[in-house]
């Protein structure tokens, strides 16, 4: 190569090597510098974590009280009000909010209006009349003292008991009816003569001899969703044990105290509000929720300066309120039309004069 083509191409290879490549040093210095220019940049960018705050937890807690506290104003103040509509025979009747619901006549079982009656629901706590029908049903010594279980308070959700407390079987069914206590319902499951499964058994055979078709059993308490009936069928099964005076006095009870091993009291009060409030004539009556069932209740009431009793029955109802006001209109609108509903029918004796005067 001539010292004239060196003059000219050295220069250009130089220029190249300036722009195109480096030193691997160089090259690695540059990229350490790139990397800490892009982390400073990300962080600049990139959202921060929220940390907790005990304030603004308790802020979201107040607002979703406030929901839940406007959502139940707006329930109460809907079903506080009774509606009605046109049937298809042209007579006024309630229409109600709940799932189904049954107006029940005892004597005559005939049903005195009704909605969504014969579909099958869980029914929840109001298992529990079948377990005090069944349990009684073999007249038991109510005095037999029974030690409580841990098998009988792990996870009863709902229970005034604990391990080891000592009650006797009348203890264990007030505790049932009135304060829907499910480590009772297993107790008395279990201590009966049948044990628990032969109890349940004997339950589902029970509700087969009473004729109710769309009713299912898997446990005494209620507790389990595949607890099933229909409205019809409770208001027959509400109607069959406010017969036992054994079961309908303990229903009819707005408050009770039992004692643990005859020292530690235990006080409990009905979770019927229509019996703690006491301006409607209770005959028994119980109530019942879980989150498949709803809100539900079934009770025999007594038709004011009368003798006669229907069975109300609600389903589904959108809140534990909900269910009462909805009893209480169903109440109300059959005692409005009790004068034609319940009508005086004429005696053997007035059937044949009447015959007699054709």
């Amino acid at each position: 190569m001539s010292r004239k083509a060196f003059f000219w191409i050295g220069p250009l290879a130089l220029a190249a090597l300036i722009s195109v490549g480096q030193t691997p040093a160089d090259a690695a210095t540059k990229a350490r510098a790139h990397k800490a220019t892009s982390h400073v940049t990300s962080a600049r960018t990139a959202p921060r974590a929220t940390a907790y705050s005990a304030e603004r937890s308790q802020s979201r807690k107040l607002k979703l009280a406030r929901a839940r506290a406007v959502a139940m104003a707006r329930e109460m103040a809907d079903t506080a009000l009774p509606r009605y509509k046109v049937d298809a025979s042209g007579d006024l009747v309630p229409d109600v909010r709940a799932a189904a619901a049954i107006i029940y006549d005892p004597e005559t079982n005939q049903v005195l209006w009704e909605e969504n009656s014969q579909t099958q629901r869980s029914i929840a706590s109001i298992t529990k009349v079948m377990t005090a029908t069944v349990f009684l049903e073999t007249n038991p010594d109510l005095s037999q003292p029974v030690t409580i279980q841990r098998s009988d308070v792990f996870q009863a959700s709902t229970t005034h008991l604990r391990g080891n407390d000592k009650v006797t079987s009348d203890d264990l069914l007030h505790l049932l009816l009135i304060a829907s206590d499910n480590a009772a319902a297993r107790a008395l499951a279990r201590t009966s003569p049948l044990g628990s499964d032969g109890f349940i058994r004997r339950m589902n055979e029970k509700a087969e001899e009473l004729g109710l078709e769309n009713t299912h059993y898997a446990d005494p308490s209620g507790l389990l969703s595949e607890n099933v009936s229909s409205a019809y069928d409770i208001a027959r099964l509400i109607t069959h044990a406010a017969q036992d005076e054994r079961i309908s006095s303990i229903m009819r009870t707005p408050e009770y105290t039992v004692y643990s091993g005859g020292k530690r009291p235990i006080t409990f009060h009905s979770t019927n509000h229509l019996l703690r409030e006491g301006n409607v004539d209770v005959r028994a009556g119980k109530t019942g929720f879980i989150t498949k069932a709803g809100y539900c209740l079934a009770t025999v009431l007594r038709l004011p300066q009368s003798s006669q009793d229907v069975a109300v029955v609600v389903f589904g109802a959108r809140s534990n309120a909900g269910r009462f006001m909805e009893s209480r209109n169903l109440f109300n609108w059959v005692s409005s039309k009790a004068s034609t509903l319940f009508a005086a029918k004429p005696t053997t004796q007035q059937q044949q004069q009447q015959q007699q005067q054709q």
